[in-house]
């Protein structure tokens, strides 16, 4: 038996992984320099343009890590090559692409996303922005392009509750950045002296707690069966990448 906990667990650090490989993937770059968009505007214009053409304070307020300045500069200056909802659909394809490249030959697709589809049906997507966005996307045809959609669909769903019970705690974002990438500050348009409370490992701590409580939540409405079978796709998923 597996248990909605036991499923976050066992996959939430590899779906993120899993869910991210596309944004910076060599295909996905090549893809954006032939549409005139550099890897990070590729990466902002494509992930943020499921919520539509909307000013850069939305962007924010989805990706929650950023500064918002570095969001207004890569978000308008990308606007000017490409609308953003076509954008999205660009940079989702590269994704499925990047799954059908490799997991043609993995058993348990079928399975897996049954039980990835029926969360995305079920959850009740307020308050989730980024998540609702991509969620109300096509799903490819193809069970390997599925497949990899759904594992962008489902990180998506986690980081937006972690950025929501994040707020909820009254942590800045930029602080919970700092202290899971700290070598990524700067890039993300914080200084590199941003100021950390020093309670603050310890309450990101919690929040990481309540996410993965949350997150749970999310799995309930699975059957035992389904449950697993999200589990065995996610490893299989993985290795076939491994290999």
């Amino acid at each position: 038996m597996t248990t909605a906990e036991e499923l976050v667990a066992a996959t939430a650090a590899t779906v993120n992984g899993l869910g991210a490989r596309f944004y910076f993937h060599p295909a996905t770059l090549a893809k954006g320099k032939e549409l005139g968009l550099d890897g990070f505007r590729f990466y902002v214009l494509g992930r943020g343009g499921v919520l539509g053409d909307v000013e850069p304070a939305v962007i924010t307020s989805a990706f929650g890590y950023f500064n918002p300045g570095l969001v207004a500069k890569m978000w308008d200056s990308a606007k000017e090559t490409m609308n953003p909802r076509e954008a999205a659909r660009v940079h989702l394809e590269c994704n499925a692409d990047i799954g059908r490249s490799a997991l043609g030959g993995v058993d348990g697709l079928a399975e897996f996303c049954d039980a990835a589809e029926q969360v995305v049906a079920d959850q009740n997507p307020a308050g989730l922005a980024l998540y609702a966005g991509i969620a109300a996307e096509p799903l490819p045809d193809d069970l390997p392009g599925r497949a990899m959609h759904l594992l962008a669909v489902h990180r998506e769903l986690r980081g937006s509750i972690h950025l929501a019970v994040i707020v909820a705690g009254g942590m800045h974002a930029a602080v919970a950045h700092a202290l899971r990438r700290p070598n990524d500050v700067e890039m993300f348009g914080w200084p590199a002296d941003l100021e950390v409370p020093d309670d603050a490992a310890e309450r990101l701590a919690e929040i990481d707690r309540i996410t993965d409580e949350r997150t749970a939540d999310a799995y309930e409405s699975l059957s035992d069966e389904q449950r697993s079978a999200f589990v065995r796709g996610v490893a299989a998923i993985d290795a076939a990448f491994a290999d």
